[in-house]
């Protein structure tokens, strides 16, 4: 059965060739398209891994080398190792990036200093983007074809680049112009809008940033439009609504019970227009309106007075100012402008009270309620010098010296003539005794100056006499010469200081009203280099015969000034005088030449 089994056991042939014969090993051959396939793939795999290989190599052998062709900012450095190219760039580029930046935007010109606007070029990190080991296709293509043109890198100070652009903006721009209405030759007038221009900060940063070393120069900056506030499409609409109106016809204000014209002439004078909102908005002058409309009425006004002193007989009180009447220069111009579009063109106005300049208050805020010092001199029984001093003490009496301001005598005193009550009178002039306008006047300087000594007020200016009169205290006196000397002295405290001057009982006064502040001593010293008169001779044409009087001497007066106590100042005050000696108008006969018999 086996054997017949083997017997009948033929070969067995896939599909219809011819058949082959059998083979021991013929139960194996259906393995040799898979091993086939095997070897395909190792050899395939091999291949890839040979040419794998060989690209990494390369790659690293390329690894310090810059792809050959390839420039920086017009640098070449292609095919260059990592240090030759670092050393290249910096020659080529070092004195370039130190530079300052040219840049333009529309036809204004700036520059940019690269460190000021923290622009450096990072060299290193400039050849490490063309370096190193690269395993991407196209960097091997770059070292085989060429790389062309790369950007530098740049090391940015991002504070400093913004400062930088900012300043740039201050700069590189152009203002829009406003559309506007003036007022010229009687009739108004546009000025057209016009756009400007500003740098557009981003895209100038972004510029300054990728371009700085490698285009061209000037720099393009890149700007953006600005409008103007008032524009044209607003100013035409101002003119036709508003100003071509203002000079069609006279505006009547009413005021008060009367009715007041005011020209057209006179409403265009006093107009303008001014952006208000994007808008021209018409403004009058309030204050011209009032002068105009006050020249076209009657007695439209009243006059406030004045708070002021007044000296009673327990001292200065203060009389109350009282208002008055005015007109209102903001809201006269707004009924103005409001009529000159109107169809009526009325303008209805109503008076204002006036508050006095100087009001209660603010007198009682200087506190002005003591008498913080007081002096007096002898008149002399010269009844001109009399006149003189009272007219004088009448006119500076109730003067008030605000703190920190000069009390000047002169001013205080106005004019020196007959209008104001003087008269001429007995003075010293170039040395001489003789007569001038305001004679005896130094009395009432000298009386003025000891009450402020005594204040401790601060000496400005005065001059003692050149011949000393016993009826002042020496060293503690003041001459007057209007024009020439003064007497003056400031109000060093933080109250105000009223003068009340008067003559009586044979005396020149002088009281100065405050609040105590200054506590004041005074010393004098010894009369020193004492000269006895003598006699001279004068042939001068207005020589006035005098007898002998005081000598003369040098001597110091020391002023101490206190504060809570406290000593803020020692002021000594000097002066030397000349003795009154006799004076003989005529030669002298000692000195004259004997007769000719």
């Amino acid at each position: 059965m086996a054997k017949g089994s083997a017997e009948n056991t033929e070969p067995v042939v896939d599909g219809d060739g011819p058949d082959e014969a059998w083979s021991p090993l013929a139960e194996f051959d259906g393995d040799r398209p898979r091993r086939r396939w095997l070897r395909t793939t190792l050899i395939v795999v091999g291949a890839v891994v040979v040419l794998g290989g060989a690209y990494v190599g390369t790659s690293y052998a390329l690894a310090d080398r810059v792809p050959r062709g390839t420039t920086v900012a017009g640098i070449e450095i292609g095919g260059m190792s990592t240090a030759r190219a670092e050393q290249a760039l910096i020659d080529g580029l070092g004195s370039l990036s130190d530079e300052p930046v040219p840049v333009t935007a529309q036809d204004i010109t700036g520059s940019v200093d690269p460190a000021t606007a923290g622009l450096a070029l990072d060299v290193p990190a400039t050849v490490e983007r063309l370096t190193g080991v690269d395993l991407r296709p196209q960097r091997l293509w770059q070292h085989l074809v060429g790389a062309g043109a790369a950007e530098p890198v740049t090391d940015v100070d991002e504070a400093a680049l913004d400062e930088a652009v900012a300043g740039l903006a201050q700069t590189l721009t152009l203002a829009p112009v406003d559309g506007s209405i003036v007022i010229a030759d009687g009739a108004p007038h546009a000025v057209d809008a016009a756009d400007g221009w500003a740098l557009d900060e981003d895209a100038a940063r972004e510029t300054l940033v990728s371009t700085w070393l490698t285009a061209a120069r000037p720099l393009e900056l890149t700007t953006e439009v600005v409008e103007p506030d008032v524009t044209q499409e607003e100013t035409e609409r101002a003119l036709q609504d508003v100003a071509s109106k203002i000079g069609t016809a006279p505006v009547r204000v009413q005021v008060a019970g009367q009715t007041v014209e005011v020209p057209a002439d006179v409403l265009l004078q006093v107009s303008s227009f001014v952006p208000a909102d994007g808008e021209l908005a018409l403004q009058m002058d309030g204050a011209a309106l009032v002068e105009a409309v006050l020249a076209r009425s009657t007695d439209l006004l009243t006059t406030a007075s004045d708070a002021r002193f007044e000296f009673q007989d327990a001292g200065p009180v203060i009389v109350p100012g009282t208002p008055g009447t005015t007109l209102d220069p903001a809201a006269l111009a707004t009924a103005v402008s409001a009529a000159v579009v109107d169809s009526g063109r009325t303008a209805e106005v109503a008076l204002v009270e006036s508050d006095p300049a100087q009001t209660t208050e603010a007198l009682e805020a200087l506190g002005v309620t003591t008498a913080v010092a007081e002096f007096d001199t002898p008149l002399t029984s010269e009844p001109r010098r009399t006149k003189n001093i009272a007219a004088g003490a009448a006119a500076i009496n109730g003067t008030l010296v605000r703190p920190g301001e000069t009390f000047s005598l002169t001013d205080a005193l106005g004019p020196i003539d007959a209008a104001h009550g003087f008269v001429q009178a007995g003075a010293i002039v170039n040395g001489e005794h003789t007569d001038a306008w305001g004679g005896g006047l130094s009395q009432l300087s000298t009386t003025t100056f000891n009450a402020a000594y005594e204040a401790g007020m601060e000496d400005v200016e005065h001059k003692p006499h050149s011949e000393w009169f016993s009826r002042y205290p020496a060293g503690r006196e003041a001459t007057l010469f209007t024009g020439t000397l003064d007497m003056r002295w400031k109000n060093n405290t933080p109250y105000g200081v009223l003068v009340q001057a008067w003559v009586a009982d044979g005396k020149t006064y002088v009281r100065l009203w405050s609040t105590p502040y200054w506590e004041v001593t005074s010393e004098s010293g010894p009369k020193t280099n004492v000269v006895q008169p003598t006699t001279v001779y004068s042939q001068s044409a207005t020589c006035s015969p005098q007898s002998a009087g005081n000598p003369g001497f040098r001597i110091t007066v020391t002023r101490t000034v206190k504060l809570n106590g406290e000593v803020v100042a020692t002021e000594p005050f000097s002066w030397t005088y000349r003795a009154q000696n006799r004076v003989v108008c005529g030669p002298n006969p000692a000195t004259a030449a004997p007769a000719t018999p």
